[in-house]
């Protein structure tokens, strides 16, 4: 049992357990400390930039006491409804473009073209046909997801390794077993960065779409209201929430892809 009495026990016992933790998070730690100092100096007006403390007390107190939960949940929802559809749509699609080189050289300029035209630049377009109720903000958000998903499942199809496919029809396979027992497992892990850069960028569509798409409610638009009403320690709470969903999504994804794809690179 540790002895209250002296401080430097406890010190040195609890010191290397934090440690670890410390060295992961030493650029939040350093950017927070940077945060706080520009704010004790008042080197940026404490009107538009208010200190930490002040931030994480709103971001707790809205937790618990206002909608930003609700908030927090419709938006999760809405990212989440838009990823779905991307992926149950990209996926095919891409195995398909993939698998067949003359059918996806025959459709890669529309591919680029889409692939370059800014999910943004298309909410109009969104509007008109789906009004602007919720699902003109989900369907624009699977837009972008699922031209992403699409174009990396096609890629890893593309650039499946030869040898293997190539062995495989040696040893008689089938194009039904190539496809299952080698194509498919080449191609998850691109499928998987397909994935992780989609369930992202869904994330960031809706937060636009919620803000300019006629929107009551979500992370977007309660951050937007913040801005204009000037009440910015509330912006500022409600996009360090909208960042903790999206690194919450992104690390989920990565704990998927390290089960699942755990041969990766072997």
């Amino acid at each position: 049992m540790i002895d209250v009495k002296h401080p430097l026990n406890i010190i040195t016992r609890v010191l290397p357990l934090l440690l670890p933790l410390l060295r992961v998070n030493i650029g939040t730690i350093i950017l927070l400390f940077i945060w706080w100092a520009v704010a004790q100096m008042q080197i940026i007006d404490p009107l538009l930039l208010p200190t930490p403390q002040a931030t994480l007390v709103t971001l707790w107190t809205s937790l618990w006491q206002d909608d930003l939960l609700q908030d927090f949940w419709l938006t999760l929802y809405r990212s989440l409804y838009a990823f779905g559809v991307a992926t149950i749509l990209g996926v095919p699609i891409g195995i398909v473009l993939g698998a067949n080189e003359q059918l996806y050289q025959s459709c890669e300029f529309l591919i680029d073209f889409f692939r370059s035209t800014p999910a943004t630049a298309v909410f109009p377009l969104f509007l008109v046909i789906f009004g602007i109720g919720d699902f003109s903000k989900v369907a624009v958000a699977a837009f972008a997801g699922g031209l992403i998903i699409f174009f990396n499942v096609a890629y890893g199809v593309i650039n499946a390794r030869k040898t293997r496919i190539l062995a495989a029809k040696v040893m008689g396979a089938s194009g039904w077993r190539i496809f299952l027992d080698v194509i498919f497992f080449e191609t998850l892990p691109q499928t998987f960065v397909g994935l992780r850069t989609a369930v992202s960028l869904t994330l960031v569509v809706i937060i636009v779409a919620e803000m300019f798409i006629g929107s009551t409610n979500g992370m977007g638009q309660r951050i937007i209201d913040a801005q204009q009403t000037f009440d910015l320690t509330q912006m500022y709470a409600s996009i360090i929430a909208t960042g903790m969903m999206g690194y919450g999504l992104n690390q989920l994804f990565l704990l998927i892809e390290k089960k699942f794809v755990h041969w990766k690179s072997k």
